[in-house]
């Protein structure tokens, strides 16, 4: 059926609403004409009555008034062409004048680069080669040596080989602190430090992550003196920096020196060293942040008179650890060395896929292809039509897992036996490490075991602290046996997938005997 159209509304007006705008209209021009008689201003314009017919010499008037127009038009137009010209050449001039001004710098700076010595090019910040030589200047110059674990993890960041390095001189002490333990149940944080406590002294740290410059620290005393308020989110809030600076004052009192005590932080990157120096000082003295490996070297920032920290970058993990090891604690991802997909799949295989599915509110999954693709779609990860941006979700997801944002925990050992020498304890102040971690115990909001992710750790992760003594020379790896196939599968990780070997596309025929004719068929000789 043709739909009916539609009717405009009608434009009428009753006479009574007319004649009254009308009488409006007309009151309002009355009033400007009296106004404008009023000010001496006609709105009317004179017409121009030209020259009257009986006048005589018309035609040599109207002449002489036209010639007098285009006069005044050419005086017009040169004027204009005179400013266009005299714009022209003045900014040849300046043109001119800032060539030769650039000449002049650069002859000038050519000269004085070429006074200068050459300087040696810098070293590459990015090496592993600097990484490690920071670190060992870090160990070496420290009196106390902090070694920051994630309590998330705390046995995948500990290094031997960085514990065994500062244990080699008996004089440094050295301390472990968990950090990010508002990501932990409390349960399983409180049996961590009772598994830790029995090889060294072990501290409890949250960090404040809204230490943005200088001036936070101010704004927050002139916050609390008008107002007697106090930030206590669970962000800004810092446990355990008062125990752990009482800690190391009565460290630096004991020393029979007058030098300031100079305290190491070392680690894996993205523990929270940089976090741990910022919180004690009150002030963003170190760059810190989500992404791995800020730090590139060493930073010695003074919190006290006599005590001073010493910022490291993380350290180097041996490619020798597991897969997802690696993922965690290697820059190999974030330096584009790794894929981020791979790292992915590393992490799911150590986790429970119902306990991601609830952390993270996507259907079930069967591989982790899937998990990225519906991850990108429930974050808004997409790219032009519709297709979700996998890398982009994949760098994502694993920036939660070695940030602060994802709640997940490691159980301790059962059975961990006692070390075989004893514990490094003397010269702490035992009794007021254990009121300090009591007093943060208390004090920090700690998440649900049922909504924190249970990951399986793999161990300590091996880390280099010189990578001249991790690599073979040439000539060794010449002349080392080849080990069999049942001993390169046995070496390698059960998680890793074997690459499938694929024979040879040989083809071998047998020859069929045949009852003595000549002209048999040889298909080894002629089908190639």
């Amino acid at each position: 059926m043709k739909r009916p159209k539609l009717k405009k509304a009608s434009k009428r007006v009753s006479c009574s609403k007319r004649y009254k705008i009308q009488k409006k209209v007309k009151d309002h021009n009355r009033k400007l004409k009296k106004e404008a008689k009023k000010t001496g201003v006609s709105k009317r314009v004179k017409k121009d009555l030209g020259v009257p017919s009986s006048a005589p010499f018309k035609e040599e008037v109207l002449r002489e008034a036209e010639h007098r127009r285009l006069q005044i038009e050419g005086d017009k137009e040169k004027k204009k062409k005179t400013k266009i010209e005299e714009r022209a050449k003045k900014r040849k001039k300046e043109a001119a004048a800032s060539k030769d001004n650039e000449q002049k710098a650069k002859k000038t700076r050519q000269a004085v680069e070429e006074k200068r010595p050459e300087k040696a090019p810098g070293p590459d910040k990015t090496s592993q080669h600097y990484l490690c030589s920071e670190l060992n200047k870090v160990i070496e110059a420290s009196d106390v040596v902090i070694e920051v674990l994630d309590a998330r993890d705390p046995l995948g960041c500990r290094c031997p080989q960085l514990e065994e390095a500062v244990q080699r001189d008996g004089n440094k002490k050295l301390l472990l602190v968990l950090s990010k333990i508002d990501l932990v149940p409390k349960e399983n944080l409180e049996r961590w430090m009772q598994c830790l406590q029995r090889e060294f002294p072990v501290m409890a740290f949250k960090a404040s992550t809204q230490i943005v410059d200088k001036t936070v620290r101010a704004r927050k005393r002139r916050i609390v003196a008008s107002n007697e308020v106090l930030d206590r989110s669970r962000t800004a809030a810092c446990f355990g920096n008062d125990c752990l600076t009482e800690l190391l004052v009565r460290l630096a009192a004991s020393q029979p020196s007058d030098a300031s005590l100079k305290v190491g932080v070392v680690g894996f990157p993205n523990v929270g060293k940089s976090s741990l120096i910022n919180s004690m000082k009150g002030i963003l003295a170190c760059n810190a942040g989500i992404k791995r490996g800020i730090t590139k070297s060493m930073q010695e920032v003074h919190i006290l008179k006599n005590v001073k920290l010493i910022d490291s970058p993380g350290v180097v993990a041996a490619p020798s650890n597991p897969s997802a090891s690696m993922a965690l604690r290697s820059l190999q991802v974030d330096e584009g060395q790794g894929s981020v997909l791979e790292a992915v799949r590393m992490l799911l295989k150590q986790c429970d896929h119902s306990q991601i599915m609830l952390q993270y509110n996507v259907p079930d999954f069967r591989n982790s292809l899937e998990f990225v693709t519906l991850f990108a779609k429930k974050r808004g990860y997409l790219q032009k039509g519709g297709v979700p941006n996998m890398e982009h979700a994949a760098a994502c997801f694993l920036a939660d897992w070695t940030g602060s944002t994802v709640s997940y925990h490691c159980k301790p050992p059962e059975s961990h036996g006692l070390p075989a020498g004893a514990p490094a304890h003397s010269g702490w102040d035992l009794d007021l490490l254990n009121t300090g971690n009591e007093k943060t115990l208390k004090g920090v909001k700690f998440p649900s075991q049922a909504s924190s992710i249970g990951f399986i750790s793999k161990g300590p992760t091996a880390g280099l602290l010189s990578v001249a003594s991790e690599e073979k020379p040439a000539a060794e790896q010449k002349n080392e046996p080849l080990q069999s196939a049942e001993e390169a599968n046995e070496t390698k990780e059960p998680d890793e997938p074997q690459p499938l070997k694929t024979p040879a596309l040989h083809v071998q025929f047998q020859s069929v005997p045949t009852d003595g004719a000549d002209d048999a068929y040889d298909f080894n000789t002629d089908f190639k």
